[in-house]
């Protein structure tokens, strides 16, 4: 073959690639397109590899069919070809794959991460190998015939010059050609990386100030790949987290819509309330519920646990109660109303509710209680410095549908009597040392903010019990109405 004109085996190679390349251009789509994009930059490798390799044994067929070569003559065509094919198939895959990352970075999609890790150290590895091995066995081939040429030169000193001259210079083209494919290689990779990594940190920054609109693509199967896909795991996973933060915004502003706006104005009356959550929902409820006769019912109850789950339960309690409130003769009677409402919609969660429902009547001067597993309120009378509670029996709401309430009733007060309901999250707080607040403490702070309005009573106490907690964490919602009997 080396006695064939450079022109006509050139025509040979240029019909050989024409013909593959016509082919090529209407297989690619069927072949490559067809299957995932993680998977289309090898596919791409292999089909553009394959056309080169067909090439070349085109073009040694037509050498072997047209010129009566022998086909071992034809080997250094086709081994030549398939190298050449091998840096052309490696850039049309980089080619490949970087449309995908562009095409990844304009639908914004996000992707999980590859199942098959192919790390870019391995892939280093394997093209360093195979253009180390390509430019061995260029090499030897080269060497080999020149070796045979030069030896057929003859003891010639000019002419043996000569010949090691354009052996040479023949290696060092050939090493050119290769080192310029190899490149060739370096630079297309590099600006796939570019890509790569300029989008990972764009999107990290948008990060870092609250963006998540953005995704980075998962175009590859290395190390870039796999960041990228656990990247998009966690912007899902803050998407979600801020819909959620923004969702329980929502319910505590609704939540605290369902508290009273201001306490009621009754003659005879000066009554302040106020429930703190520990979480942006809570299960603590407190209102005043207008009766007949002038009467005023004051609640305070207390969801098992707190969150939102206890403040759908608690907003079911309040439904119920409102709705009976007026139809109810007696306190009892409310109270077992809402409780069978509770105890069968709350039987499958094991929610319960603590209530103490106090009906005031001013013109009588008597009160009427039914305390559901509540705390006792708890009376201070100012004239004679003692203390009472407003105790008696009664089961947790929720508990059983059939449990039966009693009413409690006192008559009389003197003026300036303190009356408070709390919960169980004023006198169970601790402090950083682990004390807990007590009910000593309370009935101290009533004691000597008796004399003041329900409000400043109020508060006292909830600004000694935040003093007491310190930097610990609030760890139950707390409570508290002031009722002062003038």
């Amino acid at each position: 073959m080396e006695s064939l004109p450079p022109v006509w085996l050139g025509i040979n190679l240029l019909a050989a690639y024409t013909l593959a390349f016509a082919v090529r251009f209407k297989t690619e789509a069927r072949l490559v397109e067809s299957v995932g994009e993680s998977r289309q930059p090898q596919r791409q490798f292999v089909f553009d590899l394959s056309f080169s390799l067909g090439a070349g044994l085109a073009a040694a067929l037509l050498n072997i069919l047209m010129y009566g070569f022998p086909a071992l003559s034809t080997l250094s065509l086709v081994y030549g070809t398939l190298i050449y094919g091998f840096f052309i198939a490696l850039d049309m895959a980089l080619d490949r794959e970087r449309r995908i990352i562009l095409k990844a970075l304009k639908t914004n999609a996000g992707q999980p991460p590859p199942k098959r890790l192919y790390s870019m150290t391995r892939r280093f590895s394997l093209v360093a190998v195979a253009a180390a091995v390509c430019l061995s066995v260029v090499n030897l081939s080269v060497i080999a015939r020149d070796m045979s040429w030069l030896a057929q030169v003859g003891t010639d000193p000019a002419a043996t010059r000569q010949a090691i001259l354009s052996v040479t210079l023949e290696i060092l083209f050939i090493a050119a050609v290769l080192l310029a494919l190899v490149i060739n290689l370096i630079v297309s990779y590099s600006r796939n990386l570019k890509l790569l990594f300029e989008n990972e940190t764009s999107v990290l920054e948008r990060v870092s100030r609250g963006d998540l609109s953005r995704m980075v693509p998962v175009a590859t199967r290395d190390e870039f790949g796999l960041i990228a896909g656990h990247t998009n795991h966690m912007i899902a996973g803050l998407r979600h987290r801020f819909e959620l933060i923004a969702s329980l915004k929502l319910a505590e502003e609704v939540q605290r819509n369902l508290l009273p706006a201001g306490p009621p104005r009754i003659p005879g009356l000066d009554i302040a309330g106020t429930s703190i959550y520990c979480d942006e929902t809570g299960g603590d409820y407190y209102d005043y519920l207008p009766l007949a006769g002038g009467r005023v019912g004051v609640v305070v109850a207390d969801v098992s646990g707190h969150g939102v789950d206890a403040a759908l339960f608690m907003a079911s309690a309040r439904a119920f109660l409102i709705a009976k409130a007026n139809a109810a003769a007696q306190p009892a009677r409310l109270v077992e109303e809402v409780n069978r409402h509770l105890a069968r919609d709350g039987a499958p969660t094991g929610r319960f509710m603590s209530m103490f429902l106090l009906e005031i009547d001013p013109a009588a001067r008597s009160l009427r209680w039914v305390r559901a597993g509540h705390e006792p309120a708890v009376i201070y009378d100012p004239h004679s410095g003692a203390f009472s509670d407003l105790g008696g029996q009664g089961m947790a709401l929720g508990v059983d549908a059939e449990a039966r309430y009693q009413d409690y009733e006192r008559q009389g007060w003197e003026p300036g009597t303190v009356l408070v309901i709390g919960t169980d999250g004023i006198t169970e707080t601790r402090s950083a040392a682990d004390e807990l607040f007590g009910d000593g403490r309370v009935r101290e702070l009533i004691r000597s903010h008796a004399g003041r309005a329900a409000a400043e009573i109020q508060s006292a106490v909830i600004d000694a019990v935040q003093a007491f907690r310190g930097q610990a964490p609030q760890e139950d919602d707390v409570t508290l109405v002031v009722v002062k009997l003038l």
